[in-house]
């Protein structure tokens, strides 16, 4: 597994630190990439060991079906 995404609570603007504006879209495709980004960032900084176990094809980009008709 991998460390977790941050998390962000109200106000927008705590102690000069933001919400990221992607958070605050609405838009729960974009803040689902944004959170495996973040999550494979701290990861990558903080527990590097962890990638040896993990199984990183499940977070590189999907490709998509092509319809036959």
């Amino acid at each position: 597994g991998l460390l977790e995404y941050p998390q962000y609570t109200r106000p927008e603007v705590y102690r000069g630190r933001s919400v990221p504006e992607v958070l605050l879209g609405g838009n729960h495709k974009d803040i689902a990439k944004w959170r495996e980004e973040k999550s494979l960032e701290i990861t990558m900084k903080n527990r590097p060991d962890l990638f040896k176990d993990a199984d990183l094809k499940a977070y590189l980009p999907k490709k998509k079906k092509k319809h036959r008709r």
